[in-house]
């Protein structure tokens, strides 16, 4: 068996991270007006012995600008207003690429589309 959850994700640079059965899917996403947010529906497995894994995901505001690593998911329009949020999930870093001393992140890849315009 299976059903479908619905799980409430915060907008910023945190990424929400969910408890999923292994299997499971992304099947909508959508902009809630009356909780005024974005909700994600995933379907997956009911059975207890699937192992549970803990997924992330983050919602940008277009323009804003992501890790290639992560994969699109799905757009949350407002309908009532001007914005429109995109769903991306955290892809996992490969292993090896971990055991890496940490390295200062391009910061290019964490400025908002305005901010590279001003600098250009």
């Amino acid at each position: 068996m299976k059903t479908i959850h619905k799980f409430r994700l915060e907008c910023g640079k945190e990424a929400n991270t969910l408890k999923l059965r292994e299997g499971y899917r992304v099947v909508r996403c959508e902009y809630v007006v009356p909780q005024k947010g974005v909700y994600l529906w995933v379907e997956q497995p009911l059975n207890v012995t699937i192992p549970v894994v803990e997924r992330q995901f983050v919602v940008v505001f277009s323009g804003d600008p992501v890790p290639v690593s992560y994969q699109y998911l799905d757009t949350a329009l407002d309908p009532f207003g001007p914005e429109a949020y995109h769903v991306f999930e955290v892809a996992e870093a490969p292993a090896e690429k971990a055991d890496l001393p940490n390295r200062q992140a391009n910061p290019i890849l964490f400025h908002s589309a305005r901010q590279q315009v001003e600098t250009a």
